[in-house]
């Protein structure tokens, strides 16, 4: 079970995201950031979700769509959007952009590009982890395209071999840029399925309902601790932008429009928003007070960016490596 302040606490905290995101999909257009982007709108529930159920000693591995996670874990937001800026106050001191984000004072300790990689960088730490015989648990976030690569099955095969304690989440959008997942991947393919035939639990949420992900996150994570093995989760769930981009994209007709429509109904912020309402939690003051807040909180971290200077080109070769 789950009580109403936690649910209100999920979705302040994807809000917060959404209001953040869509800021960044605006500022895109000014040309001040200059790296891709890849945006979580949408599918922010799944970051959220996941990231409210951990310790900050836990530690999340992520994709190149890395925003939602970054900030759902506690990563500094000014940090985040100076880096998107090329900023040296970025978290990555303006080398990494986007698709880099690091903050290892919360123990988010890689965003990485390359589809796949950071399955077996993930599975490292949670190595490490046992060898130095912590409990802290691994989360490696990942997209349905990443289970095509060859270093999946490795990875999950050797985490399971070695009892490791790591969270796999596979969020499936059903989409590796334009091409749909049956486009790729035969009718016979369970992401699941290939987790439990190596020997890891895994379960599947075919949408991506918060209260429903935030109770079965806490049970995986229940179960990992218990019995010092990896556990498997397949979520659901869908991007309402363009794959990396601030634009809509819809009008190129790769997606089906009833899947579009259906998938815009179950936009997770509107479903909490029903669901506080009808409980009586939320009002529209309330929600009112709540994203004033968030959005003067957005804007002072755009004005960081833009006030900081950008890095000096004697750095250049400076912070390559972190021992």
């Amino acid at each position: 079970m789950i009580n109403l302040s936690n649910v209100y606490n999920l979705y302040k905290k994807i809000l917060r995201i959404r209001l953040i995101e869509t800021e960044i999909s605006k500022k895109y257009f000014d040309q001040k950031i200059r790296c891709p982007i890849h945006l979580s709108i949408g599918q922010e529930a799944v970051a959220v979700a996941v990231c409210s159920n951990l310790k900050k000693k836990d530690t999340v591995i992520t994709t190149h769509r890395s925003h939602a996670h970054y900030l759902a874990k506690g990563g500094d937001l000014k940090k985040m959007i100076a880096e998107l800026y090329g900023k040296v106050t970025g978290c990555t001191k303006g080398r990494g952009g986007s698709m880099h984000l690091v903050d290892y004072k919360y123990n988010i300790n890689a965003t990485v590009p390359i589809v796949g990689s950071s399955i077996p960088i993930g599975v490292g730490i949670a190595w490490a982890n046992k060898m130095k015989k912590n409990k802290d648990i691994v989360v490696i976030f990942f997209g349905d395209g990443a289970t095509e690569e060859g270093t999946f099955l490795e990875s999950i095969d050797f985490a399971s071999l070695h009892d490791l304690k790591i969270l796999f989440v596979c969020e499936n959008n059903k989409y590796s840029v334009y091409s749909n997942i049956r486009k790729r991947q035969s009718n016979l393919r369970s992401i699941t399925e290939i987790a439990n035939s190596v020997g890891i639990e895994s379960t599947k949420n075919k949408d991506h309902n918060t209260i429903n992900m935030f109770i079965a996150v806490k049970k995986a994570m229940n179960k990992i601790l218990k019995k010092s093995k990896p556990h498997f989760m397949e979520i659901d769930t869908f991007r309402f932008l363009e794959h990396c981009g601030p634009n809509d994209d819809d009008h190129l007709n790769y997606r089906d429009k009833n899947e579009i429509s259906n998938w815009h109904k179950k936009d997770q912020i509107k479903y909490l928003e029903t669901y506080l309402f009808k409980k009586k939690y939320l009002n529209q003051s309330k929600k009112k007070k709540i994203i004033e807040k968030i959005k003067t909180e957005v804007d002072k971290a755009f004005i960081f960016a833009e006030n900081s200077s950008y890095p000096k080109k004697s750095d250049l070769l400076n912070y390559i490596y972190e021992k």
